[in-house]
């Protein structure tokens, strides 16, 4: 008998209620997150999956336009599988075992997604822990995506520990960084959405200081609504401000939803850097997820590896710094449905990812965290 991540499923697919995935372990495949993305030009569609063991288990899967005629499907962090497929692969474990299980997945859905959708892309959860262990590598017929939707690589922190520990876990320079913050004067709020229009003011400004890509105002104003007015609740987004004498100098917004908080968006102002406001901000974030039943804090995103010439190595010094685990999913991988128009796509955005990039090692990047999600 095969092990029970291994084996060779017929897998049954239903359409449910966006409702039906509200019991998804991750904010990205919520019912909340498809109502979200719903907002700006993606359809989501969501899905009970019988993997023939345990109970069936939900999907978010969002589609997008490509063109007159075209769209491409999209499970952020899907598929999430039962308990008996455990999330995490040891060092031996070969994750393209499961591609198999994506591919029958992909072919189950090719009937229920709209006909224009010329490809599926997946961003597996599973993944292996520590900061050497090399990602789970899937196999045909999926293929890597040339870019990453979400971050493959993240530092999470366990929040049952005391803070006592969680500090002592932390770099000494970032517990240093964190009393020079409140030495000086720190003030952190926590104010209403109002507040996002000072965010913004410091995300346009890292936006230029990073050459980053941001969206509208809306998005984020939009993120804090449907948190606040999606049917059921259970998710809420919090913004945190950092200044000094009553200047603004850094924000943050992170998520919080049952066992977990989630860092989205920093953004910090030129002026006052050598305060060190990200760090108390990302403390008072983690005191306030713990307070509020979460058992982890997902610091939501580092490079695969510290590597000095890397276009985001300061990102991986700053969240690395905070102690945690650091853990390696998979990554985006397509299963192609219309062959020729899903690899023109990939080649387009080949194109743009090497231009990014490009852009980005032309930059003197700091260790200043922001992502775009």
């Amino acid at each position: 008998m095969r092990e029970p991540h291994k084996p060779a499923v017929m897998v049954n697919v239903s359409p449910a209620e966006l409702s039906a995935c509200d019991g998804a372990a991750s904010f990205l495949q919520s019912g909340f997150w498809g109502s979200f993305k719903a907002r700006f030009g993606w359809e989501p569609h969501p899905f009970l999956v019988d993997w023939g063991t345990g109970p069936a288990v939900p999907l978010l899967v969002i589609c997008r336009p490509l063109g007159p005629g075209l769209s491409f499907a999209y499970a952020p962090w899907g598929p999430e599988l039962p308990p008996a497929f455990p999330a995490d692969l040891e060092a031996g474990e070969d994750g393209a075992a499961r591609s198999p299980l994506l591919a029958e997945l992909a072919g189950a859905l090719r009937e229920k997604l709209p006909r224009s959708a010329a490809f599926i892309r997946f961003d597996p959860p599973w993944h292996r822990a520590g900061a050497e262990a090399a990602p789970p590598v899937l196999d045909r017929p999926l293929r890597r995506a040339p870019a990453d939707v979400q971050p493959p690589d993240t530092v999470i922190l366990d929040l049952a520990k005391d803070e006592e520990t969680l500090l002592m876990e932390m770099k000494p320079k970032w517990r240093y960084n964190i009393r020079l913050a409140e030495r000086k004067g720190a003030l952190v709020q926590q104010p209403d959405e109002r507040g996002l229009e000072v965010f913004y003011a410091l995300f346009r400004e890292t936006a230029r200081r990073d050459g980053l890509a941001i969206h509208s105002p809306d998005y984020y104003r939009a993120l804090f609504e449907r948190s606040r007015n999606y049917p059921g609740g259970g998710q809420e987004a919090r913004l945190y401000l950092a200044s000094f004498n009553g200047e603004p100098a850094a924000a943050i917004i992170t998520l919080f939803r049952g066992d977990e908080a989630v860092y989205l968006y920093g953004a910090s102002s030129d002026r006052n850097r050598n305060l060190m406001a990200p760090y108390l901000l990302q403390w008072r974030a983690i005191k306030d997820a713990k307070a509020a039943g979460c058992r982890f804090y997902d610091l939501f995103g580092i490079p695969p590896n510290e590597d000095p010439g890397h276009p985001m190595a300061g990102l991986y010094r700053f969240k690395t710094g905070f102690g945690g685990r650091i853990i390696h999913r998979p990554g985006s991988w397509d299963l192609a449905y219309r062959p020729l128009t899903a690899g023109l796509f990939r080649a387009a955005e080949s194109l743009r990812k090497s231009r990014r990039n490009e852009k980005k090692l032309r930059r003197n990047r700091k260790d200043q965290p922001s992502l775009l999600v």
